[in-house]
């Protein structure tokens, strides 16, 4: 029997998206009825989202398609202020260009999750600078600072623990919760949004802009939020030696974003096939029957059907195929990872540091790839590297005419002259 009314929150429910929710039984009521419109927020602080974003994309997929209306909101103007939860020093102040083109960059992935337009439950994409930045500053003061409790606002995770840390916190950033919350009460008046969704990190501000809307006279406003995206073995979900998982293709190939899933751990299969594939609950329950050596079976599946959703089914095919040919085959495949390297660079040599460092990328500082020579992990043509001063040059060249570095057995870059 479902334990809702609603579509949208039986659907969260089963996939594991639900971790705190204002007024499950008014939400609930409002999604049934097919007037849920609801929003997520995304600062433009980098030229693409990340693996994190690309959860709270997916509660806004299944918004939509269980007959809601889901609102990308760019923080052209929070952006402005820097979001502290989570963070130990001040964000970097960034200027306007530097904000447009990243929010230019980012905007396209949005569409390749959600349906834009005109119809019912259409997105809509808006940006907070439409109004932040008009506010007047002692109206903003007077109109909605005189809502917020200072006391309150320190005993918010997002301050707290900065405070707690003896970390100083600018003046700018402790206005970034009241900037969060005043979006919520202009998106419900401008188009009648009603729900805010957001990590759990973000509940004290989204709880702050449901209050406010109380205060200041909207319809009741409700948060809801999903557990922090975390391991099984504990670690933070999302980071690899490269660094970041980026949603962008030209900052994280889909090759690259097939192989994160297909190295997911054992435990955590199930959890993200879930959460991150619109596949089937049925399908979902046959692949979690899978035991030992066959569970690969299933991370190829997690692979393949995430990287579809974000990239297309040819890119996400063409990364398995990749896979396949390299890894079971043993062979070269021309659509690995390439970097291309001067012919000038390689006839001098190139540190083998260097080359996995700097070049291919493979490990994110050269003592972290002394540290994987020292253990066995980096090769050159599927030779272990045992000297850290080796050098790479033409001699390497294999007679496809390209040195293929690994990290391990799943990574792989080819360097290629040109």
């Amino acid at each position: 029997m479902a334990a809702f009314k609603s579509d949208f929150l039986n659907i969260l429910q089963e996939r594991g998206f639900i971790h705190q929710c204002s007024d499950v039984e008014g939400l609930d009521a409002l999604a049934a009825k097919g007037q849920a419109t609801a929003y997520v927020g995304y600062d433009c602080t980098a030229p693409s989202l990340h693996i994190g974003n690309y959860l709270t994309m997916m509660m806004l997929y299944w918004l939509q398609q269980s007959g809601n209306k889901p609102i990308t909101l760019m923080g052209g103007g929070t952006t402005m202020v820097g979001d502290p939860s989570g963070k130990d020093e001040s964000r970097a102040i960034r200027s306007v260009a530097e904000i447009e083109a990243n929010k230019a960059s980012i905007r396209g992935v949005f569409a390749k999750v959600l349906h834009y337009g005109s119809g019912a439950n259409d997105a809509v994409m808006l940006d907070n600078a439409e109004w932040l930045t008009k506010l007047n500053w002692i109206e903003m003061l007077r109109d909605i600072g005189r809502h917020f409790s200072v006391n309150r606002m320190l005993t918010m995770d997002s301050v707290r623990l900065r405070l707690e840390r003896e970390q100083e916190m600018s003046f700018i950033e402790f206005n970034y919760m009241v900037c969060q919350a005043y979006d919520f009460v202009e998106l419900s008046r401008r188009v009648g949004c009603r729900l805010q969704m957001g990590g759990s990190d973000q509940w004290g501000n989204i709880v702050n802009g449901v209050d406010l809307g109380r205060r200041m006279g909207t319809p009741q406003l409700f948060a809801l939020t999903t557990p922090l995206l975390t391991t099984a073995s504990g670690a933070k979900m999302g980071k690899t030696a490269q660094g970041a998982v980026w949603l962008n293709a030209d900052a994280f190939s889909p090759y690259d974003f097939w192989q994160y899933w297909r190295n997911v751990e054992d435990a955590d299969v199930v959890r993200f096939l879930k959460l991150f594939t619109i596949l089937p609950m049925d399908e979902i329950a046959k692949l979690a029957a899978l035991r030992d050596a066959e569970i690969n079976e299933a991370k190829k599946v997690l692979a393949t059907e995430a990287t579809a959703l974000l990239h297309g089914r040819d890119e996400a095919e063409k990364a398995a195929d990749t896979a396949r040919t390299t890894f079971e085959q043993g062979a070269i495949a021309e659509s690995l990872p390439t970097v291309d390297i001067p012919h000038s660079e390689l006839k001098k040599g190139i540190g083998v540091l260097v080359a996995f460092s700097e070049r291919a990328r493979l490990v994110a500082s050269n003592g972290e790839a002394r540290r994987q020579i020292k253990s066995g992990g980096l090769r050159v043509n599927d030779v272990a590297v045992t000297d850290e001063k080796m050098m790479l040059t033409s001699d390497h060249l294999t007679p496809e005419g390209v040195i293929k570095l690994s990290m391990g057995k799943k990574r792989h870059v080819l360097l290629r002259p040109a």
